[in-house]
């Protein structure tokens, strides 16, 4: 219960509320002109000054920041839990707060006061590291008072015209009384098909398709590089180290240089050997009858004497002959005796080179190992760049059958939850169709489906389509909620009603809420607060009931300088 509003600010009007229905009421002074409506004499900033006293954010746009009062304190005196309290804030001073309770008076941080607060209203913390997927005090306590501001009088299930799914969702299962978290696991739901959603946008639009790609070509890409891993790693295993290594692969080099030079020189000596073979074979002196011949032909003719000397000149050449077959002999032995080493050197050196060749083979330089460690880690590298992508790829592209069964199960607990809880659907139910039943003669009523996008919130009623209609519907479920919550002992204990809830509605209906308001406070023991504009509807009347008995003393009107809330125009 709100027992006291006040301000540092002297022109400001301080508001006493007693228990049940109090109006804070609007009044267009006799003589006004059309210019002054009542719109600015401060109702919505009672609302806006519970906010701001209750944790809201005061950002740059706030009423409190205002150059006029940015600088002046504002303070509200309730009770909280059966404990009297008195809490202060000024804009300038937009994260501390001082309270004062039982004659202490403390200053706490803004973060500290709403989690307090919502310990103690709703017994539920702020549940930071839930990102916003738990019940959280601001969420909750905006149904108990509705900002205009955020466009809360729109339709029920939502205090703010801009209020997520899930945050409805999740605030309202809790206030019914039912399993919260199933709302907050279908969040989580939302939240992967969001980041699905923008993969999907951004695979498209090609900034991730060179990265991720299709999964059926990630996979055999995937399958060759794991197979020729596999294979790295057992030459790696199977390979041994011979610090010798170079110092053999220089010698078998140098060998094989020798062989080659041993092969070049051997294939000269061999056409040596047969040119010499040749020569020895066509060396043979003239015979007389030549060298005769030889003489004749040359037209000198030699006496009988002469014949003897042909016999010489044979001898001679013969001699000549014989000393050249000699010597090509010899060069012929000589050539053969060269070739006949050379050869044994070859098969020395060939055997050698074997050997060298055999050991080198079977082990290897630890250069190699290294280089060969180093491409099994490049290639086990990129098997983990395959696999990453192919499971980003099949994630990508599985994840929707996955959430879609995600969707279900949830449906699934959803109903569920409210099969085991149809005691707590009921009263919720019935409140609702009571508070509309007392209100008009048609009732409406509330219906919570089980969707695959989780409880879905309606309220059929004839008529719905009018504006005033749509206004009670809210007042209806507002209502129900402090039924449930006061048998549950949670909430504020006080639920405030700005006027823009009665826009559009009869006079006489405004009259049957206020006063079914100030039935329902009083059999559940809570506060009613309700700022409103001075029109036919206090014309009117209901059964025992006077609208002017809930008056509170302090009247605003914009028809003055000082008629409003603040008592200065800013």
């Amino acid at each position: 219960m709100i027992r006291r509003v006040y301000s540092s600010l002297a022109t400001f009007k301080t508001l006493e509320f007693r228990e049940g229905l109090n109006i804070l009421m609007a009044r267009k002074e006799a003589g006004a002109t059309d210019r002054q409506t009542r719109n600015r004499a401060g109702k919505s900033s009672l609302v806006e000054l519970i906010h701001f006293l209750s944790g809201a954010d005061a950002g740059p746009d706030s009423l409190f920041r205002s150059k006029a009062i940015v600088g002046e304190s504002f303070g509200m005196t309730f009770d909280l839990n059966a404990e009297k309290l008195s809490v202060s804030r000024a804009g300038k001073l937009k994260a501390k707060l001082a309270i004062t309770e039982n004659g202490k008076k403390k200053t706490v941080s803004n973060t500290d006061w709403t989690a307090l607060l919502g310990q103690k209203m709703f017994k539920v913390g702020e549940a930071v590291e839930d990102q916003g997927r738990a019940p959280s005090f601001r969420s909750l306590f905006s149904y108990f008072v509705r900002r205009q501001k955020n466009g809360a009088f729109t339709t029920p299930e939502k205090q703010a015209a801009m209020q997520q799914t899930s945050d409805y969702q999740i605030a309202l299962l809790f206030l019914l009384g039912l399993d919260w978290q199933i709302a907050s696991d279908w969040q989580k739901v939302r939240d992967r098909e969001k980041t699905l959603a923008e993969l999907r946008k951004a695979t498209k639009e090609g900034a991730f398709d060179a990265i991720i790609g299709k999964s059926s070509e990630l996979r055999t890409q995937l399958t060759v590089a794991e197979a020729r891993l596999t294979e790295m790693q057992t030459r790696l295993t199977e390979f041994r180290v011979l610090p010798e290594y170079g110092d053999l692969e220089t010698e078998a080099n140098r060998l094989t240089r020798r062989i080659g030079e041993l092969s070049n020189a051997n294939v000269i000596d061999r056409r040596s050997i047969k040119d010499l073979e040749i020569a020895v074979q066509s060396e043979s002196p003239p015979s007389i009858a030549e060298l005769k011949q030889v003489y004749e032909e040359a037209g000198i003719s030699l006496p009988g004497l002469t014949i003897k000397r042909y016999e010489e000149v044979h001898a001679f050449h013969e001699s000549v002959v014989r000393n050249r077959r000699d010597y090509l002999r010899g060069e012929l032995d000589a050539a053969q005796q060269r070739l006949s080493v050379r050869e044994q050197e070859q098969r020395t050196l060939a055997g050698r080179l074997t050997d060298v060749m055999n050991t080198l083979k079977g082990f290897g330089a630890l250069d190699q190992f290294s280089k060969l460690q180093s491409e099994v880690g490049r290639q086990a590298a990129e098997v983990e760049s395959f696999r990453q992508r192919y499971a980003a790829a099949e994630q990508l592209e599985g994840t929707k059958i996955e959430l879609d069964m995600e969707r279900n199960r949830l449906a699934l607990r959803l109903r569920r939850e409210f099969t085991e809880q149809r005691s707590r659907l009921d009263e919720a139910i019935l409140a609702f169709e009571d508070t509309s039943k007392r209100l008009y003669e048609s009732a409406g009523s509330m219906t919570i489906d089980e969707t695959l996008n989780g409880p879905q919130f309606q309220f059929p009623i004839q008529g719905k389509d009018s504006t005033g209609i749509k206004k009670m519907q809210i007042f209806c479920f507002d209502m129900m909620l402090m039924r449930l919550c006061a048998k549950r002992k949670v909430g504020p204990g006080f639920l405030v009603h700005d006027s823009h809830l009665f826009d559009g509605v009869d006079g006489r209906q405004i009259v049957s809420a206020l006063k079914l308001g100030a039935e329902t406070a009083r059999e559940l023991g809570f506060q009613y607060i309700v700022t409103m504009n001075e029109d036919d509807a206090f014309k009117e009347s209901a059964d025992k009931f006077n609208v002017q008995d809930c008056v509170l003393p302090v009247v605003l009107t914009d028809a003055k300088e000082d008629g409003g809330l603040f008592g200065i125009r800013f």
